[in-house]
Parts: C-alpha cells; structure tokens; sequence
C-alpha cells in the first residue's frame, strides 16, 4: 500500500511539473498576448495565426505601463508568453527588468532590419511610424518647412502644438535627439519647440491635427497613421481634418525623420516559447505586414512588403539612422529635460 501511495504521489507530481511547463496544460496548443495596442488589425491577425498553425491566442490588453507592472508582479506565475508594446523605449524597459529573453531566430532576422530590432534580440519591431509635421496649406508652405529644430525660430512662435512631455511618443522623439545630438543641443531644441507652442499641450494626435484645422495653431507633431484612420474615420470632422492637413517629413536633408515601433518580445517566463516565436515570426511575415500597412496605415518593417497607397501618396523619406534601443536607454534623461525647460 505505501509503494502504491509512494507512486501515485510521484505520478501525480510529474503531472504538476508537466502542466507548469506546458503553462496552459494544452499541450502547447496556446499562448497568451500581453498587448498595448487596440487595433481591429491585431485581432484579424490572430485569428489568421490561429487558422494557420491551430495555436489559440488569447489576449489580454493594458496600457504599456499597466502590462509591463503587471508582467513584473506575476513573476513565473505568469501566462504571458508574449509583450507587445507601441513603442521602443517602453520595450526597453521590460528588457531592463528582466521580462523578456531572448530569440534566435533566422526568419525575425530576415523579416526585420537589424535598427528595428533590439541589440540583443530582446524584441523585434512589427510596425512603423513617422512622427512628421501636419501643417495646414493655407497657412503654411511645405517649402517654409524643413527641420524639428526649426520650428524653434521666431516665424513659429505660438504656432506649434504636440502632445505633452509625459507621452512615451515625445519622449522617444527627445530621446532619439539626445542620441543625434546629444543633451545640450536636445534640451536647447526643446526650450525652443516649448516658446513656439500655440497652447499648453494636450490630448492626442488627433486632436493636434484637429486644432490646426480649427486655427488654433498652424503645425503640428504627430503619428503619420493617425492621419490614415482618421481619414476612414466615421466621425466626418476627422475626415475633413484628415482630407485637409498636408504632411510633411523633416530633416530629410540632415539626420531624417524621427521613427518608432510598435514590437514585441517573448516573455522571460513563456510556458510556449515555441509558439511565442512562431507568432512573432507570423506578425513579420509578408502577409501580416501587407495587412498592417493597408488597414491600420503603418509602414511595414519587412522591407519585401510594398506599403499602402496612401503612405505611397505620402512619398519615400529618409528615417533617423539610429537603432531604436537608444530610444528606451535615453527616455530618462528625455524626460528629465522636457520637465526642466517647462514642456508640460
């Protein structure tokens, strides 16, 4: 009796141990997404993952601070096997606590330019976006246009508006001037950009673009793709807005246009490493890259991919030449320095 009670405990710990390594107990047959972004894309693409390799993708959403906290608290508890994030230097932060590992993998490689990828293979950018200038045409000439930093000179006093210092997409725009330019001449730039605002800063991207067309100010700093949705948006004020701006790529002629990433990383305690992977791998593939591009209007990271039509209207532009890792090591100081010159 005690060696049938000895064995039935060994069998049933080998079961336990079996589950904890399968995570979900499926057989591997699942993974579960952390994921910031909201996008009816996404979902359109799990589902194409799952009818492609049946592994279920369930997913739970969050903002980036609210995910990555959360990811940190479960520990190896928990049933992420995959972060994704709409940002670089948010990305570099989960890496910095230890949340994710590694991925060797030929395909991602491939897929994805080495600047769009983390030094250490930490995450791998999905998507791209341009933070440009959106001006109004009757008001502004392209050709008064050129570069960030000249929007500091006195023709744009009060003429200018973004989102605030505490938005992740400004303070990687800072950061990856920090790493440009270095911090005496970022924080010169941004005490300038702060005296050529046209309002104390607020609300998203859309809403810049939205005050540009009501006349409240005559440039703004925002996301290309927020220009696509709103353009296919239902709320026909969005549309006129949208149908109204003109876009314009800065510093094409000196060190190009500022670019971020939505990417994503497998999480240091995966219970589906492999699926995690594949996923990832899907999300870089031709196809999935096509979709991002022509339903969400973000520029593809895999350069095979021939983007939407409207960012073809847009035209090619020169992106900053820097790895985006350096976006997530300079955000502190970025931030620290918008505070210091009074960019609320």
């Amino acid at each position: 009796m005690k060696k049938m009670i000895l064995g039935l405990s060994v069998f049933t710990m080998m079961l336990v141990l079996a589950a904890c390594q399968l995570g979900t107990g499926d057989g591997g047959k699942s993974i579960t997404v952390y994921s910031e972004r909201h996008y009816d894309t996404d979902q359109l693409l799990f589902d194409m993952f799952e009818d492609e390799t049946g592994i279920e993708v369930r997913v739970i959403d969050g903002n980036a601070d609210q995910l990555i906290n959360r990811l940190d608290s479960e520990g190896p508890d928990t049933q992420a096997d995959v972060l994704i994030i709409a940002d670089a230097g948010r990305l570099h932060r989960a890496k910095a606590m230890d949340l994710l590992q590694a991925v060797h993998s030929d395909v991602l490689n491939e897929n994805i330019p080495a600047n769009y990828r983390d030094a250490d293979a930490m995450w791998f950018g999905l998507t791209k976006r341009a933070r440009v200038l959106v001006y109004h045409p009757d008001r502004v000439d392209p050709s008064d246009l050129s570069t960030y930093e000249a929007l500091t000179g006195p023709a744009w006093e009060g003429r200018v508006v973004t989102r605030t210092s505490t938005n992740i997409y400004n303070q990687s725009l800072m950061a990856s001037f920090i790493e440009i330019m270095g911090e005496e001449a970022a924080k010169d730039f941004a005490a300038g950009l702060v005296d050529s605002f046209a309002r104390t800063p607020s609300g998203n991207d859309r809403d810049q673009a939205k005050y540009v067309v009501e006349g409240g100010a005559d440039v703004a700093i925002m996301n290309t793709y927020y220009i696509g949705r709103m353009l296919n948006s239902s709320d026909p004020f969005e549309q006129e807005v949208a149908e109204t701006v003109g876009v314009f790529f800065p510093n094409q002629e000196t060190t190009g246009t500022h670019v971020n990433v939505s990417a994503a990383g497998v999480t240091k305690h995966a219970s589906n490493v492999e699926g995690a992977i594949k996923f990832i791998e899907f999300l870089s593939s031709e196809t999935a890259q096509g979709l991002f591009s022509s339903a969400n209007y973000e520029y593809p990271v895999n350069e095979r991919v021939e983007m939407d039509a409207l960012l073809k209207e847009w035209g090619a532009f020169v992106a900053q030449d820097i790895n985006l890792s350096v976006l997530g090591e300079h955000s502190y100081r970025a931030a620290i320095i918008m505070d210091e010159v009074g960019w609320e």
